[in-house]
């Protein structure tokens, strides 16, 4: 008699590192990713910031902290990441 194994399709889940820029909205903070890019011409390294809004369920997250977001199904029109963890606190 055969086995037959099914094999699961395992998302690969994103993990962006950045600053928290706001923490103003309810259970939502915005996250400032910065990453260094060489121009393809000139050669010369740049800062290229984006911004993202995680969901933070229970509001660990304050203003200034380094944070770890991961990636996740859709929570609203803007909202895909949700927060982990925190690396590192701001200095109040």
């Amino acid at each position: 008699m055969e086995q037959i194994t099914v094999n699961k399709k395992t998302s690969v889940k994103r993990k962006l590192i950045g600053i928290v820029t706001s923490d103003k909205m309810i259970k939502t903070i915005t996250v400032r990713v910065d990453r260094a890019v060489r121009h393809p011409k000139y050669g010369k390294i740049y800062t290229i910031s984006k911004k993202y809004k995680a969901h933070d369920e229970h509001g660990k997250a304050k203003m200034g902290d380094t944070v770890e977001i991961v990636e996740i199904r859709p929570l609203a029109k803007d909202k895909k990441w949700l927060y982990s963890k925190t690396i590192k606190q701001a200095i109040q």
